[in-house]
């Protein structure tokens, strides 16, 4: 007798898993999901706040309560979406905030705190859902990164700090999981109208005068920005699933005008302050 599990529920097209998906980009890769035929299980801390999106495709959308920061609930959640629907093709790892600050005035419990939202809870999402994937030869991860995970700059160090962890985690990840079929996509976005910039989305460390100069600006700068953006979520949305669907999935995806320029000017000063002290480097081997 077959011992392997029959889904409870019928999925259309690729099952995902969203995370933060109640507002800004998580609520729009849900909606192109689903405008692409797709089966999607929406998270939020408050998934009440998904009610309209389920009650607009009530046979493929459904919605999970998730903080993930909760090791116990991120491995109830990917239990139930294995009992729903029996599998997992695409992990979104997109909850996050924002955080404001001089590396000095970011005390620990902040900087801790971001870590566990932007860096633990997506490395223990993509652990929970990887033995399915590899069990079934498919599936992708697409991890919601920032060009600020790239690089950095004052005020936004703790940030930067948490994004280029899960860069760093992310394309190890991408070498190990080809072999089994399974992609992995780092998304690199810009400045976008998600509500990142409001102040819901955006905390500040408290401050201290000395950093008037080179993060004061930042502090007033960025909220002043919120409705602004030149980004729109419904296109990253598009791309994102375009990458996806592509043959050659990129490792890395930086998305809107800013973000562009910014991480290839980025990339052109890396590698032309590494030419100009490579014969120093260079020079730091054993002489035989």
């Amino acid at each position: 007798m077959s011992t392997e599990h029959i889904p409870t529920r019928e999925a259309t097209g690729r099952v995902w898993l969203i995370t933060g998906a109640s507002s800004g980009f998580g609520r729009s890769i849900a909606e192109a999901a689903l405008a692409a035929g797709d089966t999607v299980v929406a998270t939020a801390r408050r998934p009440e706040a998904l009610d309209d999106l389920v009650a607009a495709h009530p046979d493929r959308a459904v919605t999970a309560r998730l903080d993930v920061t909760d090791g116990a609930r991120i491995a109830a959640v990917v239990a139930e979406v294995i009992l729903w629907y029996g599998r997992i093709d695409v992990l979104v790892n997109n909850a996050g905030l924002g955080l404001v600050g001089a590396v000095e005035e970011t005390v620990d419990r902040e900087l801790r705190d971001l870590m566990e939202l932007h860096f633990f809870g997506p490395a223990a999402l993509t652990r929970a859902v990887l033995p399915h994937m590899r069990r079934q030869g498919s599936g992708a991860v697409v991890q919601m990164s920032s060009m600020g995970g790239r690089f950095s700059f004052a005020g936004v160090g703790a940030y930067s700090a948490t994004k280029f962890a899960l860069e760093g985690l992310s394309e190890a990840l991408a070498a190990e999981v080809a072999p089994f079929g399974i992609k992995v996509l780092i998304v690199e976005p810009g400045a976008f109208r998600t509500g990142f910039a409001g102040d819901g989305a955006l905390r500040q460390s408290a401050a201290i005068p000395a950093y008037e100069e080179t993060v004061g600006s930042v502090r007033t700068a960025l909220p002043s920005t919120d409705g602004k953006q030149p980004g729109d979520p419904a296109r990253a949305a598009e791309a994102i699933l375009a990458a996806l669907e592509a043959e050659k999935t990129p490792l890395r995806l930086p998305l809107g005008n800013d973000a562009v320029d910014a991480v290839l000017a980025h990339l052109d000063a890396a590698r032309a302050q590494t030419l100009a002290w490579e014969r120093v480097g260079r020079g730091t081997d054993f002489g035989d």
